[in-house]
């Protein structure tokens, strides 16, 4: 029963909304046994777990409800919060008052449960959620209030913090694993091949075997077994079942068995039949369904890289002028208003605009576009993005969860977190498909025990045990979401992975794909395509007198070129005199001599006159190319044509895609005349150019509202909108640094 709260007609003042890491989970009903465990708490509004992020998203009054209430309606239901307790030295305590004043700020904390103060020793324990809240941030709530909290570790990412423990859950559950697999094996031995011979080779007692598997056995049972046993404790105290209580149940029905038979066989023993021993049945089974959730544990941690390669975008700390003095402090400490001075090399920590210097930016995580960006004062610049060039000063405008980036991990982690229908399915059939199984294994018994042959307890007990072990798995409330974690976490495998669960069962019905051009099509990276010398110089000469002047720059095209050099093993002297204009090119001495290399706007600065090859520079840029021109001693040496090429499998896929009867368009922020060249490479007719990233959406939309069902396949933060209006979102790793989704 809700509370009073939350009925019909009323507002619903102060709600907060946490999201818990849930440990311990195995299949669809523990999601119902969690959900059900948190809707009952007085306060809560709703609560909906995911079982591929193992989070809970909890709507509750905090006024009515703690954390603390709510991570123990989840410890009583069996299953763990990931949840950090540490004691910390606090400077400036000096009476009670001083204690009280401690607890109630931290306790007051999002993400706090609990806060402890010990007046003798000047130490604080704090109870939270490191999925929410790190130590850095309990130091600066007490600092705003006088007192000082020391000790604390090096502050982290919450999210980091959160992927630590999770490693350490894993760890456990392999450690258990391997332990079960170390010590069933020798039980199967003994058991199939080992009993008799070991009783006959030593003249052993009858039952040393089958002593051996006990001792063999009960570490497996209570030891790797353990995490059943908690689960199914916590389901009984709710008056409810789950996978947990059958694997329980039933291995701890042969164990039983197993043990009685030992110490009194003739219990079971009737004429012509001697009781048997079925240790390696409940050892077998404990280890083969923690197998299970070892390779669930696997693909669960694959369907999480996105966000971590995500988060490994911004740097641990940057540089900020504060007071007149360039200081480095941690990322998390930065705030709006703060001048901060980025470098070569380095990554933009936070979303700002440009007070001074220059730079050429690599943006192809948020757009998905090869070439870098010039960047000048007052243009905006985005965090996560690769600084390439130029060193600049900028203004902080948005940190923490308001940058651009903290949205799109937000996106992400709510994108997996979603259920797809078959799985709601799967979640209420789950909730009575466990009794159910209880209840027709109970009649199972009391059949064979009231009509079966003898030994009959022996056969109702093993009958008792087959149906509660064979419909364990549960192949709809287990494969169902395993299934969809598996297969997102395949395809983030390929950098490819599907935006919601849903989208599984709407893919079929898809007749209009969407391809965006870079890094999905194309290979992302620029590479020379063409060598057009002039004025007798040779194809190599033109190559190495170019890769020599832009061997001091950073920029992308001039790594091409380099890279190109290198491939045909050429040695590349080093240049004199560089000097590189900014966004047209380079000038430098190479061999003594006076070479100039870039683009046309440089050229005709220079005043060479560029009328004999105005056909080809045209041509090449029709193609989708770009067009640098060398210069040696101011006389025209050629031509170098750089481009994002075609991967070498898009015009395959593309011809397929065609074959299975979908209608193929290209869309991309490129120029007319270069997207019609790729997209005539490809096998594509129809292309949607010069579209604006908040435009792609907008495409889509009006694509849709024709009644196609369109697919978008994008690979930059750019086309997360397109992706996420899409009937189905596909994000691809590509070129870019990151395979998101939407």
């Amino acid at each position: 029963m809700k509370t009073d709260l939350f009925r019909a007609g009323q507002s619903v003042p102060h709600l907060a909304v946490i999201r818990l890491p849930i440990r311990g989970m195995s299949c669809a009903s523990c999601v119902k046994t969690v959900e059900k465990a948190l809707s009952q708490v007085h306060g809560v509004r709703s609560a909906s777990v995911n079982f591929a992020a193992e989070s809970a998203a909890v709507e509750y009054d905090p006024q009515q409800v703690t954390l603390g209430r709510l991570c123990g309606a989840v410890s009583e239901a069996g299953y763990g919060v990931v949840i950090e307790k540490k004691t910390f030295p606090v400077k400036g305590i000096s009476c009670a008052s001083c204690a009280d004043r401690i607890e109630k700020t931290l306790r007051g904390l999002h993400g706090v449960i609990d806060a402890s103060v010990n007046f003798g020793t000047r130490e604080v324990t704090a109870s939270y959620l490191p999925v929410v809240i790190d130590q850095q941030r309990m130091q600066e709530a007490l600092s705003s209030i006088g007192y000082e909290m020391t000790g604390i570790e090096v502050p982290g990412d919450p999210l980091e913090n959160q992927e630590r423990l999770s490693e350490e859950a894993t760890r456990e559950l392999r450690r258990r694993w391997i332990t079960g697999i170390v010590l069933s094996l020798p039980i199967l031995l003994l058991h199939h091949w080992g009993l008799l011979r070991l009783n006959h080779l030593f003249a052993l007692p009858h039952r040393a075997g089958a002593l051996v598997q006990l001792v063999l056995c009960t570490p497996v049972q209570f030891y790797v077994g353990l995490p059943f046993y908690r689960g199914a404790w916590g389901a009984a105290r709710h008056r409810t079942t789950n996978m947990n209580t059958l694997i329980a149940v039933g291995t701890t029905s042969a164990y039983l068995y197993s043990v009685t038979a030992v110490f009194f066989p003739g219990l079971f023993e009737v004429s012509g039949y001697t009781a048997e021993v079925y240790f390696e049945t409940a050892a077998a089974i404990i280890v083969l369904i923690l197998t299970g959730r070892v390779l669930e544990d696997r693909a669960r941690g694959q369907t999480s890289e996105a966000v971590r390669k995500l988060m490994r975008l911004t740097p641990k700390t940057t540089r900020v002028f504060r007071q007149g003095k360039e200081t480095a402090i941690p990322i998390e400490q930065v705030v709006a208003g703060d001048r901060i001075v980025v470098r070569p090399g380095e990554r933009i920590p936070v979303d700002g605009r440009i007070l001074e210097g220059a730079s050429t930016v690599d943006e192809s995580m948020l757009t998905g576009e090869s070439l870098p960006v010039e960047k000048g004062p007052g243009d905006r610049i985005i965090g996560g993005t690769m600084n390439r060039s130029g060193s600049f000063h900028f203004m902080a405008e948005a940190v923490g969860k308001e940058t651009v980036l903290a949205r799109i991990v937000k996106m992400v982690r709510e994108a997996q977190g979603s259920k797809p229908p078959i799985a709601r399915l799967a979640d209420r059939v789950a909730g009575v498909f466990v009794p159910s199984v209880m209840g027709i294994s109970v009649v199972t018994f009391l059949v064979w025990f009231s009509v079966g042959p003898e030994p009959r307890l022996t056969y109702a007990l093993l009958a008792f045990v087959a149906v509660l072990i064979i419909a364990c798995p549960c192949a709809l409330g287990l494969a169902t979401p395993t299934s969809v974690m598996v297969g997102t976490g395949v395809g983030a495998g390929h950098g490819i992975l599907i935006r919601k669960g849903a989208a599984l069962e709407t893919a079929e019905k898809v007749d209009t794909l969407l391809l965006d051009k870079t890094g999905t099509l194309t290979m992302g990276i620029p590479i020379v395509t063409d060598i057009l010398p002039r004025s007798g110089l040779a194809s190599s000469d033109l190559l190495r007198m170019a890769a020599s002047a832009e061997k001091g720059s950073e920029h992308p095209l001039a790594r091409a070129v380099i890279q190109e050099a290198e491939r045909e093993g050429m040695t590349v002297p080093d240049p004199s005199d560089f000097l590189a204009a900014s966004g047209f090119g380079v000038r430098a001495r190479v061999e003594g001599r006076e070479v100039i290399f870039g683009n046309e706007r440089m050229m005709r600065d220079q005043g060479l006159d560029l009328g004999t090859v105005q056909e080809d520079l045209k041509r090449l840029s029709s193609q989708g190319k770009t067009p640098m021109i060398l210069a040696v001693d101011r006389e025209f040496g050629g031509i170098l044509a750089v481009a994002d090429t075609l991967k070498q499998e898009a015009k395959e896929a593309v011809s397929l895609l065609k074959g299975m009867g979908l209608r193929i368009l290209m869309i991309t922020g490129d120029r007319k005349e270069t997207a019609e060249a790729m997209a005539g490479q490809a096998g594509i007719e129809e292309v949607l150019a010069e579209v604006l990233p908040e435009d792609k959406a907008h495409e889509v939309t009006r694509l849709q509202n024709k009644g196609l069902k369109v697919a978008m396949v994008g690979d930059g933060i750019n086309d997360a909108p397109a992706l996420a209006q899409a009937d189905v979102g596909i994000a691809m790793g590509g070129g870019t640094d990151v395979a998101m989704e939407s």
